[in-house]
């Protein structure tokens, strides 16, 4: 006769080969595998005396539930697709660490689909379907696909965050257009009027939206661009934005950069060219990554709103899993101003 497994860490004899079901849990308590399905959910109608004892069944026999069971009840796999974008922008690493940390906090699971700015393709939007994830979200200012057409088709969700959505879907992001319009009043009040701007990635609503807010209070003060150049939201394009202007010999007392990591590109290059940020010139960013914080930088920039868009994000999801007959709709959240010392105060 076959003898059971030992377990020698806990000193106890346990067999192995008989997994524990809700079915074993309820033969074990004399309750109907309904009633111990209920109470391991947390279920109101369950007496705290019932509960107490399938839960401590539940415990002694190691019970872990079966997810791709109970998916096969509900329809529902219990894990939501994610989606990341330009990781080279400090961004969206940080972002992907606030997911990570929302998402244990509502005890939820999520499959890492894409990284990259590469075009995300439809073999990636057919992922959802084949793994049967309950849905989706993008997190990224440039990535273009037919995952909001092909998963509406399949009344799978989807919410993007730092962006709005373009078809089906749900988007949630920080006011791109205000934190702009902010950065440039704040540089206006500072007493700066020969402005540089360094652009991000061309065609994104996330940098044209920046730009744009940055233009329309300028104009309100009667003020105009003393340069333009494109920084293709990355530090070496900061950097070279900054040597371009330097080597023209452009007139200016402050540069914004419309992300944070393409200011720090133009921070080093002014120091490479012997200018002390911010006494000779200023020089603002937008995003507040974790590094424009850093005594290198010191940066003044406008805060992304990053958990309460996750927040918000996931909550548009879940209503969106219960009820996928819900409209589409868009969020914008305000920025803040984050006042450091790159920026030369009156």
């Amino acid at each position: 006769m076959d003898k059971p497994d030992r377990d020698t860490t806990l000193g106890e004899t346990h067999d192995f080969r008989r997994r524990s079901t809700v079915r074993t849990i309820s033969e074990r308590a004399g309750v109907s595998t309904s009633t111990v399905s209920r109470a391991l959910n947390g279920d109101g109608r369950i007496s705290a005396k019932t509960r107490a004892s399938v839960l401590a069944i539940a415990h002694e026999q190691r019970y872990t539930p079966n997810a791709m069971a109970r998916s096969l009840v509900t329809r529902r796999s219990g894990v939501v697709g994610l989606v990341i974008g330009e990781v080279d922008n400090p961004f969206y690493p940080e972002l992907l660490a606030r997911l990570q940390f929302h998402f244990s906090t509502r005890e939820l699971r999520f499959m890492l689909l894409h990284v990259g700015a590469r075009s995300l393709e439809e073999e990636t939007a057919h992922t959802l379907l084949q793994y049967q994830l309950d849905g989706c979200l993008i997190a990224s200012a440039t990535l273009y696909s037919r995952v909001e057409e092909i998963c509406f088709r399949h009344r799978v969700p989807v919410v993007m965050i730092n962006r709005i959505a373009q078809v089906h879907s749900c988007g949630v992001s920080c006011n791109n257009f205000a934190g702009g319009r902010l950065a440039s009043q704040f540089m206006v009040d500072a007493g700066h009027r020969r402005i540089a701007l360094v652009a991000g990635m061309a065609k994104t609503s996330v940098s044209e939206d920046r730009e744009a807010g940055f233009l329309t209070t300028l104009s309100e003060q009667e003020l105009t661009l003393a340069a333009r150049k494109e920084g293709y939201s990355t530090y070496l394009g900061g950097l070279a934005a900054a040597r371009d202007l330097i080597a023209n010999n452009v007139q200016l007392d402050a540069v914004f950069a419309v992300n944070d990591i393409m200011a720090m590109g133009v921070i080093d290059a002014m120091r490479e060219a012997g200018l002390r940020v911010p006494r000779d010139i200023s020089v603002m960013g937008f995003d507040d990554i974790q590094a424009a914080s850093w005594p290198t930088y010191d940066l003044t920039t406008i805060a992304q709103p990053v958990d309460a868009m996750v927040q918000r994000a996931l909550d548009l999801l879940f209503e969106r899993i219960e009820d996928p007959t819900r409209a589409g709709e868009d969020i914008l959240i305000r920025g803040e101003l984050r006042q450091r010392s790159s920026v030369r105060l009156p």
